[in-house]
């Protein structure tokens, strides 16, 4: 029960005395009891106040009684499940009882009432109508934030449909201008002027790159999830014909073998599994060819002994080792957040956010991914997402 928020209790009786001893019974806990002398009143009191936890009404009243005043509460739409408890002195009371649960009532007591049973009753009908309303709050709470979800989301796509137009259109007349001077006008310029339109374009570059990539990342979130059966091979000869050129430059081998199907969303696979690639092809070393291997295996949860994987469900473990420039064990988080780069921009192009791309593809298939590694060692990203 919130503090300070007493729960109203309706006590319907044509006899005063009747009603004080309903009070003396429930005055020891947080209720609010609202009386009322007789069925009218009770009406003209749910017609005004509807937030009621329950109703406890003496059967045998002159004019209206118990019975035709429950009949009239459960025609108002707001009340008809209010749980009601008719409470009446008539010996008669199989027939009373029938006519009452006819009626709508939850209970039927009979008096002399014994408090400790009266109690009992009506503390387990609060507690559900408090239980109800905490729920109610919930779901108005949840579709208040589903709703700003749907409204982020707008927002997000009108930034990407800016990331991808508006905002790459003044580097595109950059990086042409630039390409027009170095053809045109090269001959003409200082060895300074040259550095500097060469930095004018290679910085370009890269921010063209981190639109690029920041627009992948952003649209992560907002693509329709269909998750389909595929084979990881396809995805892995679709990698390799693309990256042909750099991996004949670099005279790299891609080894891989039994590689499992796996229930996945496929635009957004393969884009992980590019990003993998295509940095072991990037961090290689300068005097050893790249070597990537990647194999898969379907596993159960409970012989990895990973928490954060759900029980009893099978798994594809995806392996992805290379033999490149590695980086130091500490940074085997660090590398997965945006804008995390531990190697010289210089050296090494890129945005920061490759990795970031790949851990959110990961999380988007319910599964996990780590990465080990060694400083000149190569580095192995393990891949877990349910197989079905």
């Amino acid at each position: 029960m919130k503090e300070n928020k007493l729960v109203k209790i309706l006590l319907v009786d044509d006899l005063p005395e009747n009603l004080f001893a309903l009070e003396l019974i429930l005055i020891d806990k947080n209720y609010s009891l609202v009386r009322a002398n007789s069925g009218n009143e009770a009406l003209k009191i749910l017609l005004r106040e509807q937030d009621f936890a329950i109703i406890l009404i003496d059967v045998q009243m002159p004019e209206m009684d118990g019975f035709e005043t429950v009949e009239l509460i459960r025609e108002i739409e707001t009340l008809k499940h209010v749980p009601i408890i008719f409470l009446t002195a008539s010996m008669d009371r199989s027939i009373h009882i029938f006519k009452g649960y006819q009626t709508g009532a939850v209970d039927y007591m009979v008096k002399p009432l014994i408090p400790e049973i009266l109690k009992a009753k009506v503390a387990v009908f609060v507690d559900l109508f408090l239980k109800t309303n905490e729920l109610i709050i919930q779901n108005e709470e949840n579709e208040k934030q589903a709703e700003e979800l749907k409204i982020a989301n707008k927002e997000l796509l009108a930034f990407a449909y800016i990331s991808s137009h508006d905002m790459q259109e003044p580097l595109r007349k950059i990086q042409i201008f630039a390409s027009i001077i170095i053809k045109e006008e090269i001959e003409t310029l200082t060895d300074n002027g040259k550095n500097y339109l060469h930095r004018i374009q290679s910085s370009a570059e890269r921010m063209q790159m981190l639109i690029h990539d920041l627009l992948a990342f952003s649209l992560l979130n907002t693509k329709d999830r269909k998750f389909e059966k595929t084979e990881l091979s396809a995805i892995l000869e679709d990698i390799k014909a693309e990256l042909k050129d750099t991996i004949k430059e670099k005279n790299a081998t891609i080894e891989a073998a039994e590689l499992c199907c796996a229930s996945i969303i496929p635009f957004q696979f393969r884009q992980l599994m590019y990003n993998l690639i295509s940095n072991a092809l990037k961090y290689s070393q300068e005097d050893l060819p790249p070597h990537i291997t990647i194999k898969s295996r379907i596993v159960k949860e409970s012989l990895l002994n990973i928490e954060k994987l759900t029980s009893e469900k099978n798994y594809c473990h995806i392996i992805v080792k290379d033999n490149g420039i590695g980086f130091e064990p500490q940074y085997g988080e660090r590398i997965f957040g945006v804008f995390q780069k531990l190697h010289d921009k210089d050296t090494y192009a890129g945005s920061g956010i490759g990795l970031a791309i790949v851990k959110k593809i990961v999380e988007n298939h319910n599964g996990i991914i780590t990465a080990t590694s060694e400083l000149n060692e190569g580095a192995t990203f393990d891949i877990y997402i349910p197989a079905d």
